[in-house]
Parts: structure tokens; C-alpha cells; sequence
């Protein structure tokens, strides 16, 4: 009865805070609609700027490859100072520099040019790096064959690599698939942070967390009851996000089972409410949770995967990103909701939640004592 009269406490508190539930539904709504058509890792209208000191049909044939939905030429400029303007104005992101010589090279074998790209906005630059290599390799290619002849029989037995990729789980490489469901776990994430560490600062800062320790409530009790409003409201939300936003209007696939992800992302949200009072027992007010949350959730997301493989890290942010809890919960997400794996491939990733959830629960009891307990 003590545990249900907290928790039907706690659910009240909650339902009355208005602004803090336009926050979670804008959250789980509006920031993931947002994350999946704001954010692109796509090439598109890259401003490009040319310098033909060519003017041959050779050149001018390859200047068209480079052609919308990628790549938007602005200008065609005469000197090397124009290039230097267009550039550092930043009204254009890349110069191709096609050299008198351009014509004479590509009869004899050996043409090049040269590709100026701004990369200050680094990934978009190494997009259109691609972009740009993969046009001059298959005009390459077309002069190699036109060179031999379309109808030379001897063609077919010159050996080349057929390059076929066929990318799985997500065959058009559409960024909205991916954005959406990573600003999916981020909410998630900041969410089961955010209102547990909120409601006992709260209790802090209005002077009714003495009136808790009053009560006959054993400690994990106060603490179960402060988590279990958080677990309910993005246990809502969350199906609410799915259905509606990332299944319903980015259209992405479901391929595994939700009856296997809504159980382990509930004991996530129980992990991270965890961290959540432990933070709020080392803040004194609101303010200073929200900066500490911050300090903490910038390197969880860097040391998540989601943006770098742990394989690729660096041998000590490999070691680091194990006490993470979001590497294994967005390792887990990607693998059931995208590929559709069950369990066996899993496993690991629920064995790291449920243990970092049970370290970070057991380390908010002892801060809470020790810290109250005076």
C-alpha cells in the first residue's frame, strides 16, 4: 500500500505538470518528424562553381555530370582569384578546375583535374568527395570503351571488377529511416533522464524531500515510485512514436518483434531513471541537473555507435563505451526494429542494460542515503 500510494502520488504530480507533458509528447512527436526530414547525410544542390580552361567537348561533356538533384552549378568563373571569392563567401562549396591541357590528356592517356571542396561541414564534403569520384571513374570508363570501340568483339574478354552493392535493412540508404529511429532512442534517452532527475530536484528544492524520509517508505520504494511515472509516460509515448511517426509517415519497417523491444527498452528507461537520481542527488536545484545531464549525455552519444562503429574507435573509447548503457540499447533498437533479430543475437546487449541498470540503481540508494541520511 505504501509503494502504491507513492507511485499514485508521483503519477498525479505528473499528469498536473501540463508543460512538462507538452514536452514529452512534442519529444516523442515533433523532435523525431523534425530529426527524420531536417537531417540529411544526402548530397543535394551541392553549389559548385566551374573553371573550364579547357573549353573542349571533352570537358564541357563532363561538366554535365554534374547535374541536379546532387550537385548545382552557380557560375562559371575565369580566374583563380574567382574561385578564392566564391569560395570564402561561402556562396559556393566546391570548384572544379578543368586545365587547358584536359583535351591532349585524355588522347594520350593521363588527364586530370582538380576538385576544390570547403570542408568546413566535413560530411557533407566527404559526400560530395564521393559523389564527385564516382562521376569521374564511369566517365572514365565510357572514354576507356569509346576509345576501344562499342563494337570491338575483343571488349567483353578485357578483365574488369563488376561492382553489384546491395545494401540490407535499408535498400535507398534513406537518411529519414535512420534519423528518425536514432532521435527516437535520444528522446528516449533524455526523457527517462530528465523527469526522474526533475521530480525528486523538485522535492529538493521546495523542502518536501524531508517529508518523504518521514514516512514509513523504505528508500527504493520512494525511488520505484519516482521511476515508475517515467516508465508509464514513455512506455505511451514511445508506442505512440512508432505507430505514428516513424512507421506511419517515414514509413519505415518493423522487422522484429515489439513484444521482445518494449520490455527491454521499459528496464532502459529504468537504467537511465536511475542515472537520473543519482544526478539529482548530487544537484542542488533544476539548473545544475540540467548541465550535468548534459555533460554526461554528450559523450554517451559519442561513445553510442550510432555515429562511429565501436570497432573504430580508439582501444581506450572502445573500454569506455562498455559503462555507456545507450551503445547497448541502440545496438539492441537498430538490431530488432530494423533487422528483425530475436533474442540470440541480442543477448548481449540486454545482459549490459540489465547490469549497468542494477549498478546505477544500487550506486542512487547509496548516494541517497548518505547524502539525506544525516
Amino acid at each position: 500500500m505504501r509503494l502504491l500510494s507513492l507511485i499514485k502520488k508521483e503519477m498525479t504530480h505528473l499528469m498536473r505538470d501540463r508543460v512538462l507533458l507538452f514536452i514529452l509528447l512534442w519529444g516523442f512527436t515533433g523532435m523525431i518528424y523534425t530529426a527524420g526530414h531536417g537531417v540529411s547525410m544526402e548530397v543535394r544542390n551541392f553549389p559548385t562553381i566551374v573553371y573550364d580552361m579547357s573549353h573542349s567537348p571533352e570537358s564541357r561533356e563532363l561538366i554535365s555530370r554534374f547535374q541536379k538533384p546532387y550537385f548545382k552549378i552557380l557560375a562559371f568563373v575565369q580566374t583563380d582569384r574567382e574561385i578564392i571569392d566564391w569560395l570564402d563567401s561561402g556562396k559556393a562549396s566546391m570548384a572544379i578546375v578543368i586545365p587547358p591541357d584536359f583535351k591532349r590528356k585524355i588522347d594520350s592517356g593521363g588527364a586530370k583535374i582538380q576538385v576544390i571542396i570547403d570542408g568546413t561541414m566535413s560530411m557533407s564534403a566527404t559526400m560530395a568527395v564521393a559523389y564527385v569520384s564516382s562521376i569521374t571513374y564511369n566517365y572514365a570508363i565510357e572514354v576507356f570503351e569509346r576509345k576501344l570501340g562499342v563494337t570491338n568483339r575483343f571488349f567483353n574478354e578485357i578483365p574488369f571488377i563488376d561492382e553489384r552493392t546491395r545494401v540490407h535493412f535499408n535498400p535507398n540508404i534513406l537518411t529519414a529511416w535512420f534519423m528518425s529511429l536514432l532521435e527516437f532512442f535520444n528522446v528516449t534517452t533524455m526523457v527517462s533522464l530528465l523527469v526522474t532527475a526533475a521530480a525528486l530536484v523538485r522535492e529538493k528544492e521546495y523542502g518536501t524531500i524531508e517529508q518523504l524520509l518521514v514516512t514509513p517508505a523504505r528508500t527504493w520504494e520512494i525511488f520505484f515510485a519516482k521511476i515508475t511515472p517515467t516508465i508509464f509516460a514513455v512506455g505511451v509515448l514511445s508506442f505512440l512514436s512508432i505507430f505514428f511517426v516513424i512507421k506511419g509517415i517515414f514509413k519505415v519497417p518493423i522487422r522484429g518483434s515489439l513484444f521482445l523491444f518494449y520490455p527491454v527498452m521499459l528496464f532502459y528507461v529504468f537504467t537511465m531513471s536511475s542515472l537520473g537520481i543519482a544526478i539529482a542527488t548530487v544537484a542542488r536545484n533544476l539548473a545544475q541537473s540540467m548541465m550535468l545531464m548534459l555533460v554526461i549525455l554528450t559523450p554517451m552519444l559519442m561513445l553510442s555507435g550510432a555515429w562511429t562503429p565501436p570497432e573504430s574507435m580508439q582501444p581506450l573509447m572502445q573500454y569506455l563505451s562498455l559503462i555507456s548503457p545507450m551503445r547497448y540499447f541502440i545496438d539492441f533498437g537498430y538490431s530488432v526494429l530494423f533487422k528483425g533479430n530475436g533474442i540470440k543475437y541480442v543477448w548481449h546487449d540486454i545482459v549490459g542494460i540489465i547490469l549497468l541498470g542494477a549498478v546505477l540503481f544500487g550506486f542512487s540508494v547509496y548516494r541517497f542515503r548518505k547524502t539525506f541520511a544525516k
